[in-house]
């Protein structure tokens, strides 16, 4: 359209200037989006903290209450009001699922867990046991993050020092979002 309408008033259009520009713009736009969202986090506040600490019990909760260790993280957006977390899983849970997936974390924020920051390589991590699918875009050290006994994970942060600085745990939607994926949203009241 701009080219007809550049025509019909005996103007030329720089096609390929134009797709270089474009092609800049789309760069600088990735860039900024990697760097606001890193991790699934749209800000560092204490609140999307909280909720990111939550995530790794989350995590872990699901691995036991659904008796599947091979259940990972396949995707996060993490804003001050509440954590999405979505998941590997080939069905929707029941509500005792989800009712013993929140009381297995409020049950580990009650416990007053220390929340440790180590740093090694990904073999060392994976040696300790660490889980983490998304490996391959760390370097050469990685950041294993655990809470007590309960969870270990390479993960960026941010992260509170104790579990008791979460408040309660409570699990407002779980939902699919595609074939073998669920997702689960949740608040810190």
């Amino acid at each position: 359209m701009t080219k007809e309408l550049a025509k019909e008033q005996n103007v030329s259009v720089d096609e390929k200037g134009f797709e270089e520009e474009f092609r800049k713009h789309q760069d600088i736009s990735r860039v900024g989006a990697e760097k606001k969202f890193k991790g699934g986090l749209s800000d560092a506040s204490d609140e999307t903290t909280k909720l990111h600490t939550a995530t790794h019990l989350l995590n872990e909760a699901l691995r036991k209450v659904l008796k599947k260790e091979d259940i990972h993280q396949k995707g996060s957006n993490i804003t001050p009001e509440r954590l999405r977390f979505d998941f590997n899983f080939d069905r929707k849970l029941t509500e005792e699922e989800l009712k013993a997936v929140e009381n297995m974390v409020n049950e580990q924020i009650k416990k007053s867990l220390p929340v440790k920051r180590d740093e090694m390589t990904v073999e060392e991590a994976k040696k300790i046991g660490a889980h983490g699918v998304f490996e391959h875009k760390y370097g050469e050290k990685v950041s294993i993050y655990s809470i007590g006994d309960v969870s270990i994970e390479i993960c960026g942060g941010p992260h509170v020092k104790n579990t008791k600085e979460l408040g309660k745990f409570k699990i407002v939607k779980e939902e699919s979002v595609s074939t073998g994926v669920r997702r689960i949203k949740a608040i810190l009241e």
